[in-house]
């Protein structure tokens, strides 16, 4: 019986966030205030009362998730995790639980993800689209198609769980998919409000420009495996673990097989840790057995 504590991802914010943490636990409050210290302005205030179009700002929504996530996190002071795991964003999250990376250079390093990603948004408009109730290389086949047959990029991006797949790409490539998702049988094939093609070949500038961020900070021995979006399996070794931070940016989420090597590897509770309750639904659409939790 193992124990693992997994992070969101962007997506997970919401007005008021963290606000109950910071007015409860001292512990809480002083991740806020090192937070405000370290990224020049006090985006706690932000997350406390800022409007939800304040908080969808990329550059503004990575460092709050990341925030609330390791706040939440540091509030259970006894907490050793068996095994961690974060959806996109979240898998900085997690190398802060199991000590790969000190809370200043994983903070700073989501800040400078999240305006390389900004970035990358403005230089080639783009999008994502959930898609439902289709098996997963049936996505997939419909994506190559699309590629082949338009040149436009569209890919798979988010696993999510079985059934629920997200696309990322241009904006052509993904109409052109949806409407093939739809036409094959999808119950939805459903355009995102995103500012970009995240997890796509569409970023590949910032996860150039992430490289170089991340090959400059020491990653430490972490205390038990990640279990990382681009393969989906254990991580130990902190040279690997940083080359697959590096591609993920450009690489699918593989949240779906994550989950099914923790729970094959021994998982049988997850504790999600930071806003909103989307993880604990999706690891129960993954493994039903499985206990869920969350501190928020």
């Amino acid at each position: 019986m193992k124990h693992s504590f997994v992070f969101p991802g962007q997506g997970a914010q919401f007005s008021g966030m963290g606000k109950n943490l910071y007015e409860t636990n001292e512990t809480a409050k002083s991740i806020f205030e090192q937070a405000n210290e370290i990224l020049g302005f006090r985006i706690s205030d932000i997350m406390f009362t800022g409007t939800d179009e304040q908080l969808k700002q990329t550059d503004i929504t990575q460092p709050a998730v990341f925030i609330h996530s390791i706040a939440a996190f540091k509030t259970l002071e006894q907490a050793r995790p068996d095994m961690v795991a974060g959806h996109s964003l979240g898998e900085f999250s997690a190398l802060v639980a199991n000590q790969a990376l000190h809370f200043e250079d994983a903070l700073r390093l989501v800040s400078i993800r999240a305006k390389a990603m900004q970035k990358a948004c403005e230089i080639a408009p783009s999008t994502m689209a959930a898609v439902l109730s289709l098996e997963d290389q049936q996505v997939e086949a419909i994506c190559e198609q699309v590629r082949k047959e338009s040149g436009e990029t569209v890919v798979a991006a988010n696993y999510n769980c079985p059934g629920q797949l997200v696309i990322s790409g241009s904006i052509k490539g993904i109409e052109l998919a949806c409407e093939q998702m739809k036409a094959a049988g999808a119950k939805r094939a459903l355009i995102l409000p995103v500012g970009g093609a995240f997890h796509s070949p569409l970023m590949k500038t910032a996860e150039e420009e992430l490289a170089q961020a991340i090959h400059a900070i020491h990653f430490n021995e972490p205390i038990c495996p990640v279990y990382q979006n681009v393969t989906g399996k254990a991580v130990s070794d902190p040279t690997v673990i940083k080359e697959n931070l590096i591609a993920q940016l450009t690489g699918p989420v593989k949240w779906t097989q994550c989950v099914q090597s923790m729970v094959a590897d021994g998982a049988t509770e997850f504790t999600e840790c930071g806003p909103g309750k989307v993880l604990q639904g999706l690891v129960q659409k993954i493994h039903k057995e499985s206990q869920v939790n969350g501190i928020n």
